[in-house]
């Protein structure tokens, strides 16, 4: 199977598992206040009744929290992708 194409200059595909609906929203709403963002896509996550969240930010519309956490962080040359990343 071929790994899904990056998002376009400066947006992240975000992808949120959680135990609740709930939870997952929480964690949406954070990322929110701190960039643009599509509306989230919900799907079920495995039979155990989790979620998984799927949404798109632009790191290149910032409020302030992101702002200076973006200008500080550097990028790490690593593949970091996890073997169960669907």
């Amino acid at each position: 199977m071929k790994p899904p194409e990056p998002p376009l200059g400066g947006r992240t595909e975000v992808r949120i598992v959680a135990a609740s609906p709930e939870a997952a929203r929480r964690v949406a709403a954070v990322l929110r206040r701190c960039f643009a963002a599509t509306e989230q896509r919900s799907y079920p996550a495995g039979s155990d009744g989790g979620t998984r969240l799927h949404l798109t930010v632009d790191t290149t519309q910032t409020a302030e929290p992101a702002r200076s956490w973006l200008e500080a962080s550097e990028s790490s040359e690593q593949d970091l992708t996890q073997t169960d990343e669907v």
